[in-house]
């Protein structure tokens, strides 16, 4: 109780009652998030990256793991593989992978893949 008559507790609770919102998927905020902080560019490219490693890991399974998506340019998503046998599973797939890219919510409207061998 406090010196008005009113209890300290009680009050506290009401107060916190008024300040909480209704809960979000944290999935939800993190786009309005970074494109407050200027990183909305980034996001776009690390979801995209991540989408064209889950498309190769059902889809070319040989090449998962050795290969990896380096940018986009214009139409043409850019690839690196490890090496020559995994850029050729790579080329082998390629229609097939463009298409399931283009379909996937953080792909990219590409009309090829150009796959490049990583120099050592």
């Amino acid at each position: 109780m406090t010196d008005d008559g009113f209890d300290r507790d009680e009050l506290d609770e009401q107060a916190v009652r008024r300040r909480r919102r209704p809960m979000s998927r944290i999935g939800d905020l993190i786009p309005d998030a970074a494109a407050r902080l200027g990183l909305a560019d980034e996001l776009r490219r690390a979801r995209a990256t991540a989408t064209f490693d889950a498309i190769v890991a059902e889809r070319a399974p040989a090449a998962h793991g050795a290969c990896r998506a380096l940018r986009i340019d214009g139409t043409v998503l850019v690839v690196e593989a490890d090496a020559p046998i995994v850029g050729q599973e790579l080329r082998m797939h390629a229609t097939e992978l463009a298409a399931a890219f283009r379909a996937a919510p953080a792909g990219a409207a590409i009309t090829e893949i150009r796959v490049t061998i990583r120099r050592t």
